[in-house]
């Protein structure tokens, strides 16, 4: 599982270093092969150990070609997946295009979140928590019945 919140540095080629950490649990998951790719409201990038990737790849190709928005969906998750290998230092590639896509300059968030992490530009992430936060604290936003059940 991967969780938590590591503050990354976007250094002058588009490379981060993953947290050892981090990296420990996504080699236990799939070895050195990660996936990037834009996430599909495009608020940031999506990072996936090669098998996990792999699982969702193949659902993706069975969704329905014909209905728009699937094929929408299809195009953002597939048409920006790359590979990003870690090197020796523990150091991914993010491509241009994806850093460009979600505003990726020189600080960066990695988000866990089960299955795969997050990459968000910091302040993309403030603003986004904050107004979560607003919305939920307002009674602006109605919680699913799977959340109301829910024991934290």
């Amino acid at each position: 599982m991967f969780r938590g919140i590591h503050t990354l540095t976007i250094d002058a080629k588009g490379r981060v270093a993953i947290p050892s950490k981090c990296r420990q649990r996504l080699r236990d998951e799939g070895g050195d092969e990660l996936i990037a790719t834009l996430h599909f409201l495009g608020h940031c990038l999506l990072l996936y150990p090669l098998p996990e990737w792999e699982r969702i790849e193949r659902k993706l190709v069975d969704l329905p070609a014909l209905d728009p928005t699937t094929d929408q969906l299809k195009k953002m998750l597939m048409g920006y997946a790359g590979e990003c290998a870690p090197d020796g230092q523990g150091r991914i590639l993010l491509p241009p295009l994806l850093r460009e896509q979600v505003g990726l300059d020189k600080r960066a968030l990695l988000v866990g979140q089960g299955n795969k992490y997050e990459i968000w530009n910091e302040q993309a992430w403030s603003d986004q928590r904050s107004q979560w936060l607003q919305q939920v604290g307002s009674g602006a936003v109605e919680l699913p019945e799977a959340l109301k059940s829910l024991s934290l």
